[in-house]
């Protein structure tokens, strides 16, 4: 089981890497997606850690990390890159009023073209190039222009990545059918501007395939079926939820670290009293057949207890409103 854990300000949904208690089973299943050069899909239910692990992996081996969250709106290609055709609409029917008052002439479709997080992976250097030139053409920036991109990954490995591709069952089922191909080749071409992206390599005389250098993570809530022909394509991983004692008040305790620096006795005991809680309720969750809370709502009332001084007790009224604002929910109960 491998830990990672820092001092940062608690944020409920971590994607900074700083927390996340991976267990030896899903370790193995990265180095088998690494080693087999295919996506790895991780499934599992929500709040149960699916989101956090991607940054987690990027940091502990120091490589560049991007993400999307995918919506019932996204297109495959909009991890690749986007394309503001009601920008350009504009400005060509307004030209003197257009990119630098230029004219038509900075009408190219390049200038409307945005690097998406698969391009930030594949070729980092033509996504910063790319940027550079449109940020130049637009606002008359003589100076290097830095992308949020290039300056959460500067210091980072320029030959590794880390993608994660978020909730994909959220998207039609042509979204992954449209991305086997761009996956398979680490490269695509940009079908408005003819540009073409492929994996930029180093030098020397060995050069390691692409697909070892990158990993790309996909969760899924399983929400929906995804189709066959990706399924083949990946490896695919299962988180299960902690279910005993011992390892939620682990986890509790890497995030009580990260956001104070320590972890004192009483901690522990209130988070060991509420894992024995969320056995409980989440046993009872079964039999009558609703949703079991997750880990992240586990956490959420550690540190609602936590700040508010409340403790675990069946007689403490504080303590029921807790347990059913974070724990027992009640649209957990079906119609």
């Amino acid at each position: 089981m491998t830990v990672a854990s820092g001092s940062q300000t608690h944020v409920p949904d971590r994607d900074d890497g700083l927390v996340y208690v991976m267990p030896d089973s899903l370790e193995l299943s990265v180095k088998v997606a690494l080693a087999a050069g295919r996506p790895l899909l991780l499934r599992g239910k929500p709040g149960s850690g699916k989101s956090s692990m991607a940054p987690f992996v990027a940091k502990e081996r120091g490589w560049r990390y991007y993400n999307f969250v995918v919506t019932s709106q996204t297109r495959a290609r909009d991890l690749q890159w986007t394309y503001d055709g009601v920008r350009r609409l504009a400005e060509a029917q307004t030209p003197t009023r257009g990119l630098l008052g230029r004219g038509s002439k900075h009408l190219s479709p390049d200038y409307y073209v945005e690097p998406g997080p698969l391009w930030w992976a594949f070729a980092p250097k033509s996504a910063a190039r790319h940027v550079r030139a449109m940020q130049h053409a637009r606002e008359g920036i003589v100076e290097a222009y830095e992308h949020p991109l290039e300056k959460r990954n500067k210091g980072r490995d320029a030959q590794h990545a880390v993608v994660l591709i978020d909730e994909i069952d959220k998207a039609d089922p042509d979204v992954p059918n449209g991305l086997l191909a761009p996956l398979a080749s680490h490269g695509f071409t940009v079908a408005e501007s003819g540009t073409r992206v492929e994996f930029e390599a180093s030098g020397g005389e060995f050069q390691e395939r692409p697909f070892h250098r990158n990993l790309v993570v996909i969760t899924t809530n399983e929400e929906r079926e995804l189709p066959q022909a990706f399924l083949r394509r990946c490896v695919i991983a299962k988180l299960v939820p902690p279910t005993e004692v011992e390892e939620l008040v682990r986890i509790a305790e890497e995030h009580l670290r990260a956001r104070l620096g320590k972890v004192d006795e009483k901690d522990l005991e209130l988070a060991s009293a509420l894992a024995t809680e969320l056995k409980n309720v989440r046993d009872g969750a079964r039999q009558e057949g609703i949703r079991e809370p997750s880990t992240a709502e586990y956490l959420d009332a550690l540190w609602a207890c936590r700040s508010l001084g409340f403790e675990v007790r069946k007689d403490d009224e504080n303590w029921q409103a807790i347990r059913g604002l974070t724990l027992f929910k009640p649209q957990h109960l079906r119609d």
